[in-house]
């Protein structure tokens, strides 16, 4: 960490940015940070940092939202599928304001071939650092531990867990240490120009998550395996969009293919400390 560098964070309101804001004001003097945000009136918590507008769909907010930032982390936005050339746009911000490091939250293993419907979103903005001039960091974090807790209530309520996943594993890991390992690449030094797999310390399968659920609620839960058509179906039946039910079946096809089920070293390499298991997660469940 060098002194006088000034560290910003995008999408600062949101969970992951906001997590990532309480490490860093932790880390670096307050007076370092710059919290990016539509609505920067949100951040007051944040006392002492430089809290300023940026709307990713708005170029013209940027320039003045990058200016004078050293390091960015630029949190992916949750625009699936519309969000690649608002990210190309902040990157080429980024980079004509001067900042030195982007750092991104990505996915793991963003290649043509993982079904996962973020993939093409991650890739393409994965792609706009390697060219854009600025030195990058990819963290590919896995998917989020916190959003199993209902997966698992609701599979305890029911008695079954509906997946199609098949016999896949998920690195499931907690957004606290995504943000956790995000800050410690962002104020270390020799992260420059690298990818890190973000991940808990072990690969859940849903067999795993159904005997979660069991010891919620003292009653066998089985496991319901689906093919892709009939999980879209049934999410769509249950209410969702359709959109939102392919996007979930599409993690689940990763998840079946492999795309998710590397454990990595990187949250215990970077921060020092051991990632929380999905079991300690659940474990209010």
């Amino acid at each position: 960490m060098e002194t006088g560098m000034t560290y910003a964070i995008t999408g600062a309101s949101g969970q992951l940015a906001g997590l990532a804001a309480e490490r860093l004001v932790q880390a670096v003097d307050p007076a370092q940070v710059v919290l990016i945000s539509r609505d920067p009136a949100g951040l007051d918590r944040f006392a002492g940092t430089d809290r300023r507008h940026g709307d990713f769909s708005r170029p013209d907010t940027l320039p003045a939202a990058f200016a004078g930032v050293d390091t960015l982390l630029l949190v992916s936005t949750d625009a699936v599928g519309v969000r690649l050339a608002d990210q190309q746009a902040a990157i080429a911000a980024a980079a004509a304001a001067g900042v030195s490091r982007i750092l991104y939250t990505s996915v793991p293993r963003p290649s043509a071939d993982n079904p996962a419907g973020v993939v093409p979103d991650h890739a393409g903005t994965e792609l706009a650092l390697r060219e854009s001039g600025v030195a990058w960091t990819f963290l590919r974090n896995n998917l989020y531990a916190d959003m199993q807790v209902d997966a698992v209530r609701q599979a305890a309520a029911a008695g079954r867990l509906v997946t199609n996943a098949g016999a896949g594993r998920t690195a499931y890991v907690t957004r606290a240490d995504c943000a956790a390992a995000a800050v410690a690449a962002m104020v270390q030094d020799g992260h420059a120009n690298r990818a890190y797999d973000i991940t808990g310390p072990e690969a859940v399968s849903a067999a795993d998550l159904a005997a979660f659920a069991a010891r919620v609620s003292g009653a066998e839960v089985s496991v319901v395996d689906l093919d892709d058509a009939a999980y879209i179906a049934g999410l769509v039946s249950a209410g969702l969009p359709e959109p939102v039910a392919d996007l979930l079946a599409s993690f689940g096809a990763a998840t079946r293919g492999g795309y998710l089920a590397e454990v990595s070293t990187a949250v215990h390499d970077l921060t020092g400390q051991a990632p929380t298991s999905l079991r300690t997660v659940l474990q209010p469940a």
